[in-house]
Protein backbone atom coordinates (compact mmCIF):
# COMPACT_ATOMS: atom_id res chain seq x y z
CA UNK A 1 0.00 0.00 0.00
CA UNK A 2 1.44 3.34 -1.06
CA UNK A 3 1.00 6.07 1.60
CA UNK A 4 0.41 9.62 0.49
CA UNK A 5 0.22 12.68 2.74
CA UNK A 6 -0.87 15.89 1.06
CA UNK A 7 -1.37 19.51 2.10
CA UNK A 8 -4.79 20.45 3.50
CA UNK A 9 -7.53 20.47 0.87
CA UNK A 10 -10.71 22.52 1.52
CA UNK A 11 -12.60 19.99 -0.63
CA UNK A 12 -12.33 17.53 2.29
CA UNK A 13 -15.09 19.45 4.05
CA UNK A 14 -17.33 19.09 0.98
CA UNK A 15 -16.54 15.37 0.85
CA UNK A 16 -17.45 15.06 4.53
CA UNK A 17 -20.76 16.89 4.02
CA UNK A 18 -21.70 14.71 1.03
CA UNK A 19 -20.86 11.46 2.78
CA UNK A 20 -22.43 12.45 6.10
CA UNK A 21 -25.72 13.05 4.29
CA UNK A 22 -25.61 9.49 2.94
CA UNK A 23 -24.92 8.19 6.45
CA UNK A 24 -27.83 10.23 7.86
CA UNK A 25 -30.11 8.69 5.23
CA UNK A 26 -29.04 5.19 6.29
CA UNK A 27 -29.00 5.53 10.09
CA UNK A 28 -32.04 7.84 10.34
CA UNK A 29 -33.87 7.10 13.61
CA UNK A 30 -30.88 5.75 15.56
CA UNK A 31 -28.56 8.63 14.64
CA UNK A 32 -27.76 11.21 17.32
CA UNK A 33 -25.02 13.24 15.59
CA UNK A 34 -22.33 12.99 12.90
CA UNK A 35 -18.82 14.45 13.32
CA UNK A 36 -15.95 15.06 10.92
CA UNK A 37 -12.88 13.78 12.78
CA UNK A 38 -9.25 13.02 12.01
CA UNK A 39 -6.69 15.14 10.23
CA UNK A 40 -8.93 16.08 7.28
CA UNK A 41 -11.18 17.88 9.81
CA UNK A 42 -8.41 20.31 10.77
CA UNK A 43 -7.90 23.27 8.43
CA UNK A 44 -4.28 23.60 7.39
CA UNK A 45 -3.20 20.11 8.53
CA UNK A 46 -1.44 17.86 6.03
CA UNK A 47 -3.13 14.46 5.90
CA UNK A 48 -3.74 11.26 4.06
CA UNK A 49 -6.70 12.12 1.86
CA UNK A 50 -9.10 9.87 3.81
CA UNK A 51 -12.22 11.41 5.31
CA UNK A 52 -12.88 10.12 8.84
CA UNK A 53 -16.49 10.33 9.93
CA UNK A 54 -17.86 9.56 13.40
CA UNK A 55 -21.61 8.97 13.63
CA UNK A 56 -22.98 8.64 17.16
CA UNK A 57 -26.02 6.40 17.56
CA UNK A 58 -28.52 5.53 20.27
CA UNK A 59 -27.72 1.80 20.20
CA UNK A 60 -24.62 0.33 18.55
CA UNK A 61 -26.18 -3.11 18.03
CA UNK A 62 -28.82 -1.60 15.71
CA UNK A 63 -26.10 -0.49 13.26
CA UNK A 64 -25.48 -4.05 12.05
CA UNK A 65 -28.86 -4.30 10.36
CA UNK A 66 -27.76 -1.46 8.04
CA UNK A 67 -24.64 -3.22 6.71
CA UNK A 68 -26.20 -3.93 3.29
CA UNK A 69 -27.04 -0.24 2.90
CA UNK A 70 -23.42 0.71 3.63
CA UNK A 71 -22.19 -1.90 1.15
CA UNK A 72 -24.57 -0.44 -1.45
CA UNK A 73 -22.81 2.95 -1.20
CA UNK A 74 -19.35 1.40 -1.48
CA UNK A 75 -18.32 0.52 2.07
CA UNK A 76 -16.72 -2.61 3.43
CA UNK A 77 -18.17 -3.60 6.83
CA UNK A 78 -15.39 -4.41 9.29
CA UNK A 79 -17.30 -4.88 12.57
CA UNK A 80 -15.54 -3.62 15.70
CA UNK A 81 -12.13 -3.93 13.98
CA UNK A 82 -10.04 -3.76 17.16
CA UNK A 83 -12.08 -1.26 19.18
CA UNK A 84 -14.79 -2.73 21.38
CA UNK A 85 -18.14 -1.01 20.95
CA UNK A 86 -17.32 0.49 17.55
CA UNK A 87 -18.60 -0.30 14.08
CA UNK A 88 -15.99 0.45 11.44
CA UNK A 89 -16.58 0.82 7.71
CA UNK A 90 -14.06 1.70 5.02
CA UNK A 91 -14.42 2.74 1.41
CA UNK A 92 -11.99 2.59 -1.49
CA UNK A 93 -9.93 -0.56 -0.81
CA UNK A 94 -6.18 0.11 -1.06
CA UNK A 95 -6.97 3.64 -2.23
CA UNK A 96 -9.18 4.35 0.76
CA UNK A 97 -11.25 7.52 0.58
CA UNK A 98 -13.50 7.32 3.66
CA UNK A 99 -13.62 5.65 7.05
CA UNK A 100 -16.64 5.55 9.34
CA UNK A 101 -16.23 5.00 13.07
CA UNK A 102 -19.66 4.55 14.70
CA UNK A 103 -20.03 4.72 18.48
CA UNK A 104 -22.98 4.49 20.83
CA UNK A 105 -23.81 7.77 22.57
CA UNK A 106 -22.98 6.25 25.97
CA UNK A 107 -19.36 5.65 24.84
CA UNK A 108 -18.07 9.01 26.06
CA UNK A 109 -14.46 7.78 26.24
CA UNK A 110 -14.04 7.13 22.51
CA UNK A 111 -16.29 9.95 21.35
CA UNK A 112 -14.57 12.54 23.52
CA UNK A 113 -11.11 11.23 22.55
CA UNK A 114 -11.77 11.86 18.86
CA UNK A 115 -13.41 15.24 19.37
CA UNK A 116 -10.74 16.37 21.85
CA UNK A 117 -7.89 15.66 19.42
CA UNK A 118 -9.71 17.36 16.54
CA UNK A 119 -10.61 20.47 18.57
CA UNK A 120 -7.18 20.65 20.21
CA UNK A 121 -5.48 20.67 16.81
CA UNK A 122 -7.98 23.23 15.50
CA UNK A 123 -7.15 25.61 18.35
CA UNK A 124 -3.39 24.90 18.46
CA UNK A 125 -2.14 25.53 14.90
CA UNK A 126 1.50 25.26 16.03
CA UNK A 127 0.94 21.67 17.16
CA UNK A 128 -1.07 20.89 14.03
CA UNK A 129 1.83 22.20 11.94
CA UNK A 130 4.31 20.07 13.90
CA UNK A 131 2.09 17.01 13.43
CA UNK A 132 1.74 17.70 9.69
CA UNK A 133 5.50 18.08 9.31
CA UNK A 134 6.06 14.78 11.15
CA UNK A 135 3.64 13.01 8.83
CA UNK A 136 5.33 14.47 5.74
CA UNK A 137 8.75 13.36 7.02
CA UNK A 138 7.47 9.87 7.83
CA UNK A 139 5.72 9.39 4.50
CA UNK A 140 8.97 10.35 2.78
CA UNK A 141 10.79 7.64 4.76
CA UNK A 142 8.03 5.02 4.78
CA UNK A 143 5.98 5.64 1.63
CA UNK A 144 5.23 1.94 1.17
CA UNK A 145 5.44 0.79 4.78
CA UNK A 146 2.27 1.60 6.73
CA UNK A 147 3.63 -0.08 9.86
CA UNK A 148 6.79 2.05 9.80
CA UNK A 149 4.71 5.17 9.18
CA UNK A 150 2.34 4.37 12.09
CA UNK A 151 5.20 3.43 14.42
CA UNK A 152 6.90 6.73 13.60
CA UNK A 153 3.76 8.65 14.62
CA UNK A 154 2.94 6.56 17.68
CA UNK A 155 4.74 8.50 20.44
CA UNK A 156 3.60 11.86 19.04
CA UNK A 157 -0.02 10.71 18.71
CA UNK A 158 -0.12 9.24 22.24
CA UNK A 159 1.20 12.48 23.72
CA UNK A 160 -1.15 14.51 21.52
CA UNK A 161 -4.10 12.49 22.77
CA UNK A 162 -3.09 12.97 26.43
CA UNK A 163 -2.60 16.71 25.96
CA UNK A 164 -5.84 17.03 24.00
CA UNK A 165 -7.93 15.18 26.59
CA UNK A 166 -6.50 17.26 29.43
CA UNK A 167 -7.14 20.45 27.47
CA UNK A 168 -10.65 19.28 26.54
CA UNK A 169 -11.55 18.49 30.15
CA UNK A 170 -10.34 21.93 31.25
CA UNK A 171 -12.00 23.95 28.48
CA UNK A 172 -15.75 23.57 28.75
CA UNK A 173 -16.33 26.30 26.17
CA UNK A 174 -14.72 24.21 23.44
CA UNK A 175 -16.76 21.07 24.06
CA UNK A 176 -19.04 20.07 21.22
CA UNK A 177 -20.80 17.40 23.29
Amino acid sequence: MFIRVVPYDPFWEVEYENESQKIKNILKDILVEVYHIGSTAVKGLAAKSIIDIMPVVTNISLVDKHNKEFVAIGYECMGEFGIEGRRYFRKGGDNRTHQIHIFEQSNHKDINRHIAVRDFLRTHPDIALEYGELKMELVYRFSEDIEGYCTGKDAFVKQLEKDALLWYQNNESYKTR
